[in-house]
């Protein structure tokens, strides 16, 4: 039997759901490896060192505009670029993620649900851990 407060918060739990997009789900459960229901920091990091290794086409440590492929417009290249070098390395790349992450999570616990992850914010650093 449930309580009237079991009762409330499942439904509340199953309307959240419902208004999180299917991506969003899937995408957190697979950035998520200790199964929490959100990403923290450290795992948006490994996740996103492993894209800049994989978009890193010719293995120099650094991706050019045209690795990035549209990951980010020039604005945002600059700002990831304080060296004007016209490259972004690892360490760079992951400053930019750890920026965005921290945009991404307004009630500030350090963690992403699936709702923040779909945020406006949420789709700025999901494109730098696709």
């Amino acid at each position: 039997m449930f309580t009237r407060r079991q009762v409330l918060m499942l439904s509340l739990a199953v309307s959240t759901l419902a208004a999180t997009p299917a991506w969003a789900a899937r995408l957190l459960d697979r950035l998520d490896p200790d199964k929490d229901g959100t990403v923290d920091l450290a795992e948006a990091k490994r996740a996103a060192s492993a894209v800049f290794d994989r978009l890193d086409r010719d293995h120099d440590g650094t991706l050019d505009g045209r690795e990035l492929r549209g990951r980010l417009n020039a604005k945002d290249f600059a700002t990831a670029n304080p060296d004007n070098d016209g490259t972004i390395d690892k360490n760079e790349y992951l400053n930019l993620v750890e920026r965005r992450f921290r945009a991404a999570d307004p009630d500030n616990d350090g963690t992403l649900d699936a709702k923040e992850l779909a945020s406006r914010a949420g789709k700025a650093l999901v494109r730098l851990l696709k």
